[in-house]
C-alpha cells in the first residue's frame, strides 16, 4: 500500500479506506440539467467526512472576462481565489486529497486537474466512483464536516492550459483531442453550445472510453496504447485537450497521466467559448 499523500491519479477504496480520517475527500457530484442534484444527493449521503464542492460555484469562475467576453459555460475561477478556497476547505501542503463522484469521474476529474493548477499534486479520484464504494459495503454518512483552515500555499502550477487565440494560432501544429459525445462532435445534435461541429483538426475522443463496463478506469498499459495510437505523430507536450465546457476533457488528462503520459494541456474554454465567437473556424462531420 503507497504511503498517504503519493496517489496522484486514481485511488482505490481499500486505499482510501486504509488512509483513516487523513486525507482530505471532496464529493463533486453534479448534474448539468438539474444543477442542485449533485448537493442535494451528498445533503442525502456521502463518504464519511467529505466535503462538497459545486461545478458551477466553486469550481468555475466568471463567464465573462473584463471586456464583456465570453470565456465559456466553465471557466477557471482565479487561482488565488480558488486556493484560498480550498485553504479554508482544510488543505494542507502535501496533503493527500481524493475526490469523486457518481458520474464515472467526469467531475472528479475537473477538480483533480484544478487542484494541480494550483500547485498540489497530491490528489487522486477514487476509482469508480461513489457507486465502487457502496458496491464494497463501505459505510455512508449524512454528517457535514465542519471546515478547519489549512496551510496550503499556492504554488506553481503543474498542469498547462492554453488560450483561444493561443490555440488558433497553433492548429495544425497540435493534436487537439474532444472529450465530447460523438454525435456532438459531427454536429449532428447541440443540445448546450450556441453552435454545433468541433474545432478543425479535433480528434473525437469520448471521455467515456477510458472507462472498464464497471466504471473503473481501464489499466495504464491499455490507456497508454490507446491515447499513443490517437496522438501519433506528436509527442505528449503537443496534445491539446478540450470538450463542450473544459470539464470532460480532464477526465482524459486525468486518463493520460495515469498512463504515465504527462505534459499535454488543457483548452479551458473548449467548445462552448469557441463556438461562441463567429470568426473562429467551425468543421462538421
Amino acid at each position: 500500500m503507497k504511503p498517504a499523500g503519493s496517489f496522484q491519479t486514481l485511488i482505490s477504496v481499500a486505499e482510501l479506506q486504509s488512509m483513516g480520517t487523513s486525507a482530505l475527500v471532496i464529493d463533486t457530484r453534479f448534474d448539468l440539467s438539474d444543477t442542485e442534484a449533485g448537493r442535494l444527493a451528498y445533503e442525502q449521503a456521502h463518504l464519511p467526512s467529505a466535503h462538497y464542492l459545486h461545478l458551477d460555484k466553486d469550481l468555475s469562475g466568471s463567464k465573462t472576462d473584463a471586456e464583456g467576453r465570453f470565456k465559456g459555460r466553465h471557466p477557471l475561477p482565479e487561482r488565488e481565489r480558488f486556493a484560498e478556497g480550498m485553504r479554508q476547505l482544510g488543505l494542507n501542503s502535501g496533503m493527500q486529497v481524493v475526490v469523486y463522484d457518481a458520474q464515472g469521474g467526469m467531475y472528479a476529474a475537473r477538480l483533480w486537474w484544478m487542484l494541480r493548477w494550483i500547485g498540489h499534486s497530491q490528489v487522486a479520484v477514487l476509482d469508480g466512483g461513489l457507486q465502487a464504494w457502496q458496491s464494497a459495503g463501505a459505510p455512508m454518512s449524512k454528517e457535514r464536516p465542519e471546515p478547519q483552515a489549512g496551510n496550503f500555499i499556492l504554488a506553481d502550477s503543474v498542469m498547462a492550459s492554453l488560450t483561444a487565440d493561443q490555440l488558433q494560432a497553433r492548429l495544425g501544429t497540435v493534436r487537439l483531442i474532444d472529450a465530447r459525445a460523438p454525435e456532438r462532435f459531427r454536429g449532428e445534435v447541440e443540445p448546450l453550445d450556441s453552435k454545433a461541429g468541433h474545432i478543425p483538426g479535433a480528434s473525437n475522443r469520448l471521455f467515456k472510453n477510458n472507462l472498464q463496463d464497471d466504471g473503473r478506469f481501464k489499466s495504464a498499459e491499455l490507456l497508454r496504447a490507446e491515447f499513443m495510437a490517437l496522438m501519433a505523430p506528436f509527442s505528449v507536450t503537443e496534445v491539446v485537450h478540450q470538450c463542450g465546457s473544459g470539464v470532460t476533457a480532464c477526465h482524459n488528462l486525468l486518463a493520460m497521466q495515469h498512463a504515465g503520459l504527462a505534459g499535454a494541456l488543457l483548452y479551458p474554454g473548449s467548445w462552448s467559448e469557441w463556438s461562441a465567437d463567429p470568426a473562429r473556424p467551425v468543421a462538421t462531420a
